[in-house]
């Protein structure tokens, strides 16, 4: 079954930075599209940024535009999500979703906290 597992997160500093990575098994992964999408506290799912089977096309969230970079390693079914100038509003639970513009299925999740 997809198994999706994702690392990277923590407490940042605002104006830092973070990498994100999700490990994918279970599926072939470079026959699919991949995707992050996050929930901060008490909010709804927001899709962030998805990224082409070979990584040639992306797409970002106006919120991450320009500060986010999503990359892909289909050697080893590992999924990125270079993350940079975070901002206080960027605190969530960041997921790591197969399919374009997708949130399911999804992994577990990162924890993502800028604070001062």
């Amino acid at each position: 079954q997809v198994q999706l597992v994702e690392s990277g997160g923590g407490l940042v500093q605002p104006g830092g930075s973070l990498r994100l990575a999700c490990a994918a098994s279970g599926f072939t992964f470079n026959m699919y599209s991949m995707s992050w999408v996050r929930q901060a506290p008490g909010k709804g799912l927001e899709w962030i940024s998805s990224i082409t089977i070979g990584g040639s096309s992306t797409e970002y969230a106006d919120s991450v535009k320009g500060r986010f970079t999503i990359s892909r390693d289909n050697a080893k079914n590992t999924l990125y999500l270079q993350m940079n100038s975070l901002k206080p509003e960027d605190t969530a639970l960041y997921h790591c979703a197969q399919g374009w513009r997708s949130s399911t299925p999804r992994g577990q999740g990162t924890q993502v906290t800028v604070s001062s």
